[in-house]
């Protein structure tokens, strides 16, 4: 069938970025969510836009419905992991931040509280809780009724609210926390690591078993975490250096060896001190950290 509009102003193109976002989010890969797209493009090329009413809508239908399946797809996958999973990071432009609301629903701790939900429930909370679709919409996309699509909505944000962080931190607080990290990162500085770190903080290290040192269980507590994050970077036959950068719209880090790209951190901040410690070492996971990725809504 020929298409009846320009590939410039053809429906998926222009709200490519809006697709890739709400896959983003429901599979916290972007490698998982770029073959969503694909997939979902290649139904939207089969279909005859003159006969949609609603472009963006069908095509957030479409991905969804993909996403969803792709999510079946790799639960085994994911069972077999090797240590820890966390969501694959994005290097995000400065307007992403912008949008508060959108920045602390992309945050890799975020994403993995969304790792917690079954995945209708992930599906319906995505979409109308940080994409503000209409709840018969989801119903079309979720193959469930508008009332169901509710109850479900109404248990994830339940599930949600319980596991996420209850207070909301300042750029410049989260950015100060940042910076104090990256300061006793590069010394090696005990004690600075100590000042910034809260007394029962966790550490979730993902490594995908590729990565010697990554520890494959949480850790937990500030001297716990400060000697083996010392003790490491002692081991480490190279020069590490840190660096503030931007991740999912927050804060975060970028450690290299010997300029070498060798992990992302991410953090939460509650009091001016740190909570959480998400940090990304799987080499797999790290081909967006250097070019920015445009997240939208």
């Amino acid at each position: 069938m020929d298409r009846v509009v320009s590939a410039v102003d053809d429906p998926f193109v222009v709200h490519r970025n809006l697709l890739f976002t709400v896959a983003y989010e429901m599979l916290g890969s972007a490698a998982d969510a770029e073959d969503v797209l694909q997939e979902s493009w290649l139904r939207w090329a089969a279909v005859d836009p003159s006969t949609v009413a609603a472009p963006k809508a069908y095509l957030v239908r479409i991905v969804t419905r993909q996403a969803l399946n792709h999510i079946r797809s790799t639960s085994r996958r994911r069972e077999d992991y090797v240590g820890e999973w966390l969501p694959e990071p994005l290097l995000t432009a400065p307007d992403v931040a912008d949008d508060v609301e959108l920045a602390e629903n992309l945050s890799i701790a975020m994403l993995t509280v969304l790792e917690t939900l079954s995945p209708a429930e992930r599906a319906v909370f995505v979409l109308r809780e940080v994409f503000d679709v209409p709840y018969d919409e989801i119903a079309d996309a979720v193959a469930k009724t508008p009332a169901a699509v509710r109850q479900i909505a109404h248990r994830a944000k339940d599930h949600v609210a319980a596991r996420r962080p209850r207070i909301r931190v300042v750029p410049a607080e989260h950015e100060r926390a940042v910076d104090r990290l990256v300061a006793a990162l590069n010394t090696g500085d005990i004690q600075g690591l100590m000042d910034v770190l809260a007394p029962d903080v966790v550490s979730v290290a993902d490594g995908g078993g590729k990565v010697r040192g990554a520890a494959r269980r949480p850790l937990v507590g500030a001297d716990t975490i400060a000697r083996y994050l010392i003790g490491g970077l002692a081991k480490v036959a190279g020069a590490v250096h840190a660096a503030a950068t931007t991740i999912n719209g927050q804060p975060g880090i970028r450690v290299e060896i010997d300029g070498e790209l060798a992990g992302i951190v991410t953090i939460t901040v509650e009091d001016g001190r740190i909570t959480r410690i998400y940090s990304v070492a799987n080499p797999d996971k790290l081909g967006r950290v250097d070019l920015e990725v445009p997240l939208v809504r």
